[in-house]
């Protein structure tokens, strides 16, 4: 199932957040949304989950525009993990992952026995079923990601939405995750921060700056030292990974502009 997003436009306060934003996500494709901070990374996203609304333009899904269908049936064919969490009650394991489960059964309905193992094979599928009965607050940074993927395969979607999934997780958390990600063979569109893991794990990439797109392609086509130094303020040295051959960069700033000689004061 792909995703096709076309001319999305968002404003807020008088403020242009995204400009025009056209990008697409083929079927299966594990696709990156990268840039500084405020660029407008999560403006596009909260749109593609619907959380937000844009102003213009359309988020279609398979062709059909996301916000003609209906919740349950927008919820059927896509899950979200966004940065914020609501972490207000202590929920089992077990609870939180049935929560994907909702799109597919009726009000008021009882979990059947097929919602229940659906929702452990979720857990089995996570590596997290030794979990299922701790309360979501006592698990790690990246117990809780796996939990969260876990419920998203629960609902058995066709598209995964990610916002920022690695933040404030390890290195060994963050590879972890994006293994899970990469193995779940869903249409996957996230914003990821560390342009390493992005350049590795992604198979193509949107650059937004300044809430517009300026570049998109193959991690080594569009990461290269001009645009990383345009957009992030930074020289970046590529080099080749040993065993995969991606590409990886080096940083350090850039070099500070001479000073201008101080012209004499006019008398």
């Amino acid at each position: 199932m792909r995703v096709d997003i076309e001319g999305l436009t968002v404003e807020r306060s008088g403020a242009t957040l995204v400009r025009e934003v056209d990008l697409r996500a083929g079927e299966g494709e594990l696709v990156g949304l990268v840039g500084p901070n405020g660029s407008g990374k999560s403006s596009v996203l909260r749109c593609v989950y619907r959380a937000s609304r844009p102003t213009s333009g359309t988020v279609r899904i398979d062709g059909d525009d996301l916000f003609a269908l209906t919740p349950r049936e927008g919820a059927r064919r896509l899950a979200a993990l966004p940065q914020e969490q609501a972490g207000e009650f202590d929920f089992t394991v077990d609870e939180i992952v049935a929560m994907g489960r909702l799109p597919h059964q009726r009000a008021a309905a009882r979990t059947s026995e097929a919602d229940r193992a659906a929702c452990a094979a979720a857990l089995r599928r996570v590596g997290a079923a030794h979990l299922a009965g701790r309360g979501f607050r006592t698990l790690s940074g990246g117990e809780r990601q796996r939990v969260l993927i876990a419920r998203a395969l629960a609902q058995e979607p066709r598209v995964l939405v990610l916002d920022e999934p690695t933040n404030h997780l390890d290195i060994a958390q963050q590879l972890e995750v994006l293994a899970l990600v990469r193995e779940s063979g869903l249409t996957v569109l996230t914003a990821l921060h560390d342009l390493n893991l992005a350049a590795v794990h992604c198979d193509r990439l949107h650059v937004i700056s300044g809430g517009a797109i300026v570049a998109s392609g193959a991690p080594h086509d569009v990461l290269t030292p001009a645009l990383l130094a345009e957009v992030f303020g930074v020289r970046a040295h590529r080099v080749r990974h040993p065993e995969t051959g991606a590409v990886q960069l080096l940083f350090d700033r850039l070099p500070a502009l001479p000073s201008l000689p101080s012209r004499p004061s006019a008398i």
